[in-house]
């Protein structure tokens, strides 16, 4: 009998367990409506309790005695340090630098105003990072001001502070820090309104369009919806970003096709590859495909860095002459004294006045290729000195027959003038070495992933 029940049990419970794997939504009601009748029933049973209005009430009076606080003095008030971190601004002195940090301090206004290191490296600067430490009744405690030049990887400090009774100036000088910035953007009329619709610094803009140069005429064949995605360094002291570095690797999408470069510095003895050494952006190195080709050419397509083209190598109305001819060359629009570079190595063949040219100065480059950079204001370079690519050869003017400031340009193959942009694209360049090939290829990876990062900042910002 016995055994027959628990084989019974067992066959119910197997049953059971069959019917909850079934049915889990009725199981679920079912014990939803359990648990509402044991609330309902626990309400009942509670009900049944006196009511509260019945019961006693007794009331109990305690004495309760303050705690002791320590003494304090209202006539002093509390001592902590205020800071206020600005730029500076070439209307500064130094009663106003002071004002807008937040700072009433006649004697820190008398001191600023009387040395030679805060007039010479403080007031009248424009864009120098400066922060200010002050108490709570706005006297200053401590004024530093940080700048690094665009030469080295270091930045200056120049500190301010007060020593008891008087203040002392010094200047130090430390490394820079670099840190690395993500950011894309989309063409809607021009390269430098999308860069700065996605805060990108200028200088990282005019970096991109020389980068991709060689592939890309940034005057010509920019469309509606071009994309780019960069990484660039921001160069830091003391934590407080004081300049750009150098793109280290960027992509950019032309009419459909895209483009992608990174910085690379095939390694020397005890370095290893990589990008910027210090944050120096004069280091060694050159831009690359991820498959690593170089991009650096053997022209450049600009004698200017990034400049508006104001004539193109086409027919046109000569402004001086007043009638339809050839354009052979390119001109470009700059201020007077934008530096002229030349576009190649090679070697000054004439430096100096010539006709309607005015300034102007010849390169010889290897293959029968001549170069000519015309109107300038001033002469850097003399005739039979060699020059390398990039190099400053003039200042940007407006001599001989010019109606107004700008930098002529003539490429010359065998006496013959091309169009510069052509020459450009159609120079060799060169592949990495085999030797740093596979430290090339893990870096190359690196900078894919972080390229690929980048353009999803563009992606959710227009989500």
């Amino acid at each position: 009998m016995i055994k027959q029940f628990i084989v019974g049990g067992q066959s119910f419970s197997s049953a059971a367990a069959h019917w909850l794997k079934q049915h889990p939504k009725r199981i679920t009601a079912i014990v939803a409506a359990l648990l509402l009748s044991g609330g309902g029933g626990a309400f009942a049973v509670a009900s049944l309790g006196p009511d509260a209005a019945d019961l006693p009430v007794q009331e109990i009076m305690e004495t309760v005695l303050p705690l002791a606080l320590p003494d304090y003095n209202h006539d002093v008030a509390p001592a902590y340090v205020l800071y206020r971190t600005d730029h500076t601004r070439t209307s500064d002195t130094a009663d106003t630098l002071l004002k807008r940090l937040g700072i009433d301090d006649a004697q820190a206004a008398a001191y600023l105003r009387n040395d030679s290191s805060a007039h010479q490296m403080l007031l009248g600067r424009s864009g120098r990072q400066i922060t200010a430490e002050a108490t709570h009744d706005q006297q200053l405690n401590k004024l530093s001001a940080r700048w690094s030049s665009d030469t080295n990887g270091e930045f200056k400090r120049l500190v301010i502070e007060r020593q008891g009774d008087h203040f002392v100036t010094r200047i130090e000088t430390a490394a820079l820090s670099a840190s690395s910035q993500l950011a894309s953007g989309t063409i809607q009329s021009s390269l430098f309104a999308a860069s700065d619709e996605a805060k990108i610094p200028d200088a990282i803009a005019v970096q991109l369009a020389e980068i991709f140069s060689g592939d890309i005429d940034f005057r010509r064949e920019l469309r509606k919806g071009d994309q780019f995605s960069v990484v660039y360094e921001t160069l830091e002291g003391d934590g407080e970003p004081l300049r750009t570095g150098r793109v280290l690797s960027a992509e950019f999408v032309n009419a459909g096709k895209s483009y992608q470069a990174m910085w690379f510095d095939e390694p020397v003895a005890g370095q290893a590859a990589g990008g910027m050494q210090s944050g120096n952006p004069s280091s060694k190195g050159a831009y690359y495909t991820l498959g690593g080709q170089s991009l650096r050419r053997a022209f450049l397509s600009s004698p200017v860095a990034f400049s508006r083209v104001s004539s193109g190598f086409a027919m046109r109305f000569h402004p001086i002459l007043k009638q339809m001819r050839a354009h052979l060359g390119t001109d470009f629009a700059a201020s007077t004294g934008t530096p002229a570079r030349t576009v190649g190595d090679g070697i000054v063949t004439f430096s100096g006045v010539q006709n309607g040219y005015g300034n102007v100065v010849f390169i010889k480059h290897r293959g029968n290729t001549e170069t000519v950079y015309a109107h300038l204001s001033k002469l850097l370079v003399r005739r039979g000195e060699r020059v390398e690519q990039g190099q400053t050869i003039g200042l940007v003017g407006s001599t001989g027959w010019a109606t107004g400031p700008h930098l002529h340009f003539e490429v010359r193959n065998n006496g013959v003038q091309q169009d510069p942009m052509k020459v450009a694209k159609q120079s060799e360049s060169v592949p990495v070495t085999a030797a740093v090939k596979p430290a090339f290829d893990q870096l190359a990876q690196q900078a894919r992933v972080a390229l690929a990062a980048a353009a999803t900042l563009e992606v959710s910002s227009t989500q």
